[in-house]
C-alpha cells in the first residue's frame, strides 16, 4: 500500500482503481462521499481489475481497500428496487455482486482487505471474501438483511459459517447488530486492528510474509484450504499436489537456500 496514504484521495471520486506495484496489486474503492459504495458498474469494473492482476506474474499478493473514512457501505440496493419496479429481474445485481465475491475467494495469489473504515452489508462478505483482513480502530460492521427483509445469496452465508462459525453467524444475521473493536477480533471478522495510520505499514508486513513464501505452493495450499472450507476437498488432488511439490524446482531451490542458512 505504498503510495496514497489511508484515507486520502489522489483526485476526484471515480470507478474502482487498479495499481501493481513490484509483488502488490492494490484495488482501491474511491468513491468516499457514497461511503464507497458499489454500484452495477462497478462490479464488471473489478472483475476486470481482478483478472489483471492475476494475469501479472509477478504479482503475489492483492490487496482491497477504499479512499476515506469508510471501507463499503456495501451494494446499491436502491438499484435492484428501481429494476423491480421496471418489471426486470431485480437479482440480477445481487447474482452479479454474489458471484463478484465468490471471485475474490478464488483469485489465484492471497488476498488481504485492508478495512481503512466500518463496512456494511454485502460488503463484509466481500472482506470475508479476502485471505486476510486488517481493520481500523474505531470502524464497524454490520449485516442488515434480516432488518430489510433479505435472504442473503447461499455463498455469503456460506463464507460466514466457515469463515466466523454458526453461532457467529446468527449473531450477526439473525439480529442486525452492529459490532465493533474487540468483537471484530473475537469471532474472527478481524486478524488485526491497528490505527488508522499505522494500516498501510501493517498491510505491507503481512504482504511482505507472503511474498517470502513460495508462490506455487502457497496458491495451491490457499485453493486446498477453501476447498475444506467448502467440503469439496478432492484428496486424491491434494494428494498428488503434495507429491508434485516435493518434486518441484520451487521446493530444491528452497531446500538448496534453507541448507545453507543452517551452513552459516
Amino acid at each position: 500500500m505504498n503510495g496514497t496514504p489511508r484515507g486520502q484521495s489522489d483526485g476526484p471520486a471515480t470507478a474502482p482503481q487498479l495499481t501493481m506495484d513490484d509483488t502488490v496489486g492494490t484495488i482501491r474503492l474511491n468513491r468516499p462521499l457514497q461511503h464507497n459504495r458499489i454500484d452495477v458498474a462497478d462490479i464488471a469494473i473489478l472483475e476486470e481489475q481482478i483478472a489483471a492482476a492475476e494475469a501479472n506474474p509477478s504479482v503475489r499478493v492483492l490487496v482491497l481497500t477504499a479512499t476515506g473514512p469508510s471501507f463499503s457501505s456495501g451494494y446499491d440496493l436502491s438499484a435492484a428496487q428501481s429494476s423491480q419496479r421496471g418489471g426486470s429481474d431485480g437479482q440480477d445485481g445481487e447474482n452479479a455482486f454474489a458471484r463478484l465475491c465468490d471471485r475474490v475467494e478464488a483469485v489465484r495469489v492471497p488476498t488481504i482487505c485492508a478495512l481503512n473504515g466500518s463496512v456494511y452489508g454485502g460488503s463484509t462478505d466481500l472482506a470475508l471474501a479476502c485471505d486476510f483482513r486488517i481493520g481500523v480502530t474505531g470502524m464497524r460492521m454490520r449485516m442488515p438483511a434480516g432488518q430489510l427483509g433479505i435472504h442473503f445469496y447461499p455463498g455469503g452465508l456460506r463464507r460466514y459459517v466457515s469463515r466466523l462459525g454458526l453461532n457467529a453467524a446468527k449473531r450477526l444475521f439473525l439480529t442486525a447488530e452492529t459490532i465493533a473493536g474487540d468483537a471484530l477480533l473475537s469471532i474472527g471478522f478481524l486478524d488485526r486492528i491497528v490505527a488508522p495510520d499505522d494500516l498501510p505499514a501493517a498491510v505491507d508486513e503481512l504482504a511482505g510474509r507472503i511474498t517470502a513464501c513460495a508462490p506455487q505452493a502457497i496458491a495451491g495450499m490457499k485453493r486446498a484450504l477453501n476447498d475444506i472450507a467448502r467440503g469439496e476437498l478432492d484428496d486424491r488432488a491434494a494428494e498428488a499436489a503434495f507429491a508434485a511439490s516435493l518434486r518441484s524446482d520451487e521446493f530444491a531451490n528452497a531446500l538448496k537456500v534453507w541448507s545453507q542458512r543452517r551452513a552459516s
